[in-house]
């Protein structure tokens, strides 16, 4: 019993101390704004709150440029015009926290021993791309937040919660209706039966259960009780929340979260392997099918993963999203924690042979990062002299994410969530 208070109270002191720390760098971020030319809060930020001020005084978030996102950010940040401007930021922070004990949870549900939890919790709360994300002011974390809360609710068996709030999520960013067909391969209707909740498989690092199925079975129904539940629901909820501010915003609404992304090219500050190209023909205009056809790459990888991978379903999410910000057209620093946040759900599992081979993986990928931002950094002040070493920069990165990816799968001790081999109980 002692023991189990001491281990509550070291998560506890751990959270109190990323809770502080994140404070201090909100209370820094809001001195150096003040003090410093180069400002710590993110410029995103600033468009949340000019376009949440613009929503208190009655008018469309569209109205502010740049604001590319649901109105849904903009509502939850209202309170930076009449409490404090700093509102949203330890919202984000505070979500940023429940990330930690989030993932905490899923690996408790699991049956991980509580050291490997706290460690892999450390890997989110003291991450320098986590804690800055949030205390700069931008919204990733409450997307985190929920994609794990949905993860939570599918271990716990409540499907129509977790259908809710997967709906809210792909309103809110549309980038995680890549874990939709995953999820709909998960719901087997021998395993989520009504009042009922499903056999999870526990942790197991010397017998790992790898007899299991990884993918849609020859017996797949995908009119089952379960997915249809989940697909409708959640897909109720995507549409009610785009209807909503559809009427009250019309096509700038439309255009600007949701149809903009799909099309969307940047010339600059962009990690993508398609920036040179996209930087050479971007006064001319790319046509849409240009644009769209980008996204070829992404679908085919994403299938690939999802049929192999899909049962073991926190790993699937963590090599989905890897595979989708490496391939996508637009790669900012923010999208890093989308991945971020479950890389932490597949630690335990993750086996490297040699010592050396997690510490290079580590250190090739932030080198080829750190390299890619000096030349990014060059590029403000040389212009395009430095473009072709900003797109070799970007291939680098492009194969470091690669093989940490490759790396990753190669030394996953796989172990699917959910045991199918046995019956509900």
């Amino acid at each position: 019993m002692l023991e189990g208070s001491m281990k509550a109270l070291n998560f506890r002191s751990l959270i109190i101390f990323s809770a502080f720390l994140r404070v201090f760098l909100i209370v820094y971020g809001e001195w150096q704004d003040t003090h410093m030319e180069v400002r710590y809060t993110d410029v995103d930020y600033l468009v949340f709150s000019d376009a949440a001020a613009l929503i208190v005084s009655g008018k469309s978030p569209y109205k502010r440029s740049t604001y590319r996102y649901s109105p849904l950010i903009a509502f939850l940040l209202t309170p930076n015009s009449f409490i404090h401007q700093s509102w949203g930021k330890f919202l984000f922070s505070a979500s940023d926290l429940l990330v930690g004990c989030f993932i905490r949870k899923i690996l408790k549900l699991r049956g991980v021993p509580e050291n490997l939890c706290i460690y892999s919790v450390i890997v989110w709360l003291f991450n320098p791309f986590t804690f800055t994300i949030g205390t700069r002011g931008n919204c990733e974390p409450i997307v985190c937040a929920i994609i794990l809360w949905v993860i939570i609710c599918l271990m716990k068996g409540n499907l129509f919660q977790g259908a809710i709030w997967y709906g809210v999520v792909v309103h809110m960013r549309i980038y995680p209706i890549i874990y939709a067909l995953p999820i709909v391969i998960i719901l087997d209707p021998s395993h989520f039966k009504p009042n009922k909740k499903p056999i999870i498989t526990n942790w197991n690092s010397k017998h790992p259960k790898t007899h299991l199925t990884l993918g849609p079975t020859k017996s797949f129904n995908p009119f089952s009780r379960s997915r249809i539940l989940f697909s409708l629901t959640s897909a109720s909820v995507f549409f009610l929340f785009t209807g909503i501010f559809f009427y009250l915003y019309e096509w700038e609404f439309l255009h600007e979260a949701l149809l903009y992304h799909l099309t969307r090219t940047d010339p600059r500050h962009n990690f993508s392997i398609y920036f040179y190209h996209i930087y050479l023909n971007y006064e001319r205009q790319f046509s849409v099918l240009e644009k769209l056809v980008s996204f070829l790459p992404q679908l085919m990888v994403q299938l690939l993963l999802v049929f192999r991978f899909a049962h073991d379903f926190s790993f699937c999410f963590f090599v989905q999203t890897v595979a989708f910000v490496a391939f996508n057209k637009v790669i900012t620093a923010q999208y890093f924690v989308w991945f971020f946040c479950l890389l932490p759900l597949i630690l335990p599992w993750t086996k490297m042979k040699l010592k050396w081979e997690g510490v290079f993986c580590v250190s090739f990928w932030i080198g080829a990062q750190l390299h890619w931002l000096f030349w990014g950094y060059m590029l403000e002040f040389k212009g395009k002299q430095v473009f072709l070493q900003l797109w070799a920069a970007s291939l680098l990165f492009f194969a470091a994410n690669t093989y940490v990816m490759i790396t990753i799968i190669l030394r996953h001790t796989y172990s699917p969530v959910f045991n199918l081999s046995q019956k509900t109980k």
